[in-house]
C-alpha cells in the first residue's frame, strides 16, 4: 500500500496516476464555461486540448492545476484529488501558462535557481538543473542577462525551463510555442518527446494543429465549453474522411457563388477564407480537380491557385466548430 503524503496525508490512488476527470464542469454566474468534461491521460502520454477562444481550455486547465475549483464533477492529477489535495497535485505538476511568469529583475539562471529552491531543490542541484534546461532551450549564453532584455521568445523558453525545474509528473502547457521561431518549436518538440518516453503525462493546448498532429495520442476537441470530438490524430481526421481540395480566387469573384457552384463534387459545405479569398472543398471520392475547375470557368469564376492535399487537423477543427483555431487568453476572474 502507498504511505500517506507527508504534509496532507493523502494517498495517491495509483503512482504517476496521469489526469482522469469525471463530468467536470465550471460555471461563471449563467454561463457554463466548461460542461461534462471526461478525461482518462494515462501516464506517458500527450493529450491535445482543442478549442476556439472561449471554447473552456485554460477554464480545463486552471482546475486541473487547482487556480480554479470545479462547479460540478471531480478530478484527479499524479493520483491526487484537485480540490481535496490541491498542495499534493501542485507538488507534482509542472505549468507554463500562456503569459511568461519568470522575474524581468533578475538573470535566467537565478529565476530557475529561485524555482528551485522553492521546489525543494538543493543550491547546487537546482544550479546543475537550471544549467541543464538553459542549455537545452539554448539559453545558455543569455543566462546571466537580465530577464528584462530578452526577446518575446527567449522569455516563452525561459518560461517553459521554470515548469520543468521539478521534474513534474505531470506537465502543463498552455500554447506553449506561442512566439517561438520555427526551429525552437522543434527543438521543444524533441525535448518533449523525451519527457513522455521518460514517462512524464503532458496536457497541452495550442493553436498550431500541426504540433497536436505530431505529438498528442489523444486529442479532445471543446466548443463552448463541450468535448464535440474526442480520438487520436488519424481517427479523427478519417472521421471527416476524403480529400481536400484548396481553391484561391481573385478579389473580384464571389465567394459564397463559388461555394454554391461546386455543390455538386463536395461531401459537405466548402470551408471559406475570406481573407485569404481560398474555398476549401472537401471532395467527393473519384472527383477530379479538372471537374471543378471547368464547373468555376463555366460560371465565370476565376481560380488562381489550386492545391489538392489529404485532410489535416486544421479541416477537423474547422469541420467541427467552423472557425479557425486561435490563441485563448487567459481569463480574468469571473470569466471563461
Amino acid at each position: 500500500m502507498s504511505a500517506p503524503h507527508p504534509q496532507t496525508g493523502a494517498v495517491p490512488s495509483a503512482p504517476g496516476g496521469g489526469v482522469i476527470t469525471h463530468g467536470l464542469s465550471k460555471r461563471f454566474g449563467d454561463l457554463w464555461a466548461l460542461r461534462d468534461l471526461h478525461l482518462d491521460v494515462a501516464p506517458g502520454t500527450v493529450l491535445g486540448l482543442l478549442g476556439h477562444n472561449g471554447a473552456g481550455k485554460t477554464t480545463a486547465i486552471r482546475i486541473l492545476t487547482t487556480l480554479a475549483q470545479p462547479t460540478e464533477g471531480s478530478a484527479t492529477v499524479a493520483g491526487f484529488d484537485v480540490v481535496t489535495h490541491p498542495e499534493a497535485v501542485r507538488e507534482q505538476i509542472g505549468v507554463a501558462s500562456q503569459t511568461a511568469t519568470v522575474d524581468d529583475l533578475m538573470t535566467a539562471r537565478l529565476n530557475l535557481e529561485v524555482i528551485g529552491r522553492l521546489r525543494g531543490l538543493t543550491k547546487s542541484t537546482a544550479t546543475q538543473r537550471a544549467d541543464e534546461l538553459l542549455a537545452q532551450l539554448d539559453l545558455t549564453d543569455f543566462a546571466t542577462t537580465l530577464v528584462r532584455t530578452y526577446s518575446g521568445g527567449m522569455r516563452r523558453r525561459l518560461d517553459l525551463a521554470a515548469s520543468l525545474m521539478g521534474d513534474p509528473t505531470v506537465l502543463f502547457l498552455d500554447e506553449p510555442t506561442t512566439g517561438l521561431d520555427p526551429l525552437s518549436r522543434g527543438h521543444l518538440w524533441d525535448m518533449l518527446g523525451e519527457l513522455v518516453r521518460g514517462g512524464t503525462t503532458v496536457l497541452l493546448t495550442t493553436q498550431y494543429l500541426e504540433e497536436a498532429d505530431r505529438m498528442a495520442d489523444d486529442i479532445v476537441v471543446l466548443d463552448h465549453g463541450r468535448t464535440v470530438a474526442h480520438g487520436t490524430p488519424t481517427a479523427l481526421k478519417a472521421r471527416i474522411g476524403g480529400n481536400r481540395l484548396d481553391v484561391t480566387l481573385t478579389p473580384a469573384d464571389d465567394l459564397d457563388a463559388a461555394a454554391g457552384v461546386v455543390g455538386p463534387f463536395v461531401d459537405r459545405a466548402p470551408a471559406i477564407d475570406h481573407e485569404l479569398r481560398v474555398l476549401t472543398l472537401p471532395i467527393r471520392e473519384g472527383v477530379r480537380s479538372i471537374e471543378v475547375l471547368r464547373a468555376l470557368d463555366d460560371a465565370g469564376i476565376d481560380a488562381i491557385d489550386v492545391t489538392r492535399r489529404e485532410v489535416t487537423l486544421d479541416d477537423v477543427f474547422l469541420t467541427l466548430t467552423g472557425t479557425k483555431p486561435e490563441p485563448e487568453a487567459e481569463p480574468e476572474s469571473g470569466e471563461a
